[in-house]
């Protein structure tokens, strides 16, 4: 999993160059964001772009 700053971008360019995501682009609460892509070769990566400053572990009371 890799963090990002703008989930769209990245993706649109991965996938300029072969990547194709694979599902959807979710959504965790006003948290964040994730997908996954499987690149030209079949490797899958996922994405993650933080949407506030709480982190899950905040939302489910595990601070």
């Amino acid at each position: 999993m890799f963090a990002v700053d703008n989930i769209d971008e990245v993706v649109a360019r991965l996938r300029s160059h072969g990547a194709e995501l694979v599902g959807e682009i979710a959504q965790y609460e006003n948290i964040y964001r994730l997908c996954f892509l499987r690149g030209p070769e079949g490797i899958i990566i996922g994405l993650a772009e933080q949407l506030s400053n709480k982190s899950a572990s905040n939302v489910l009371g595990n601070s």
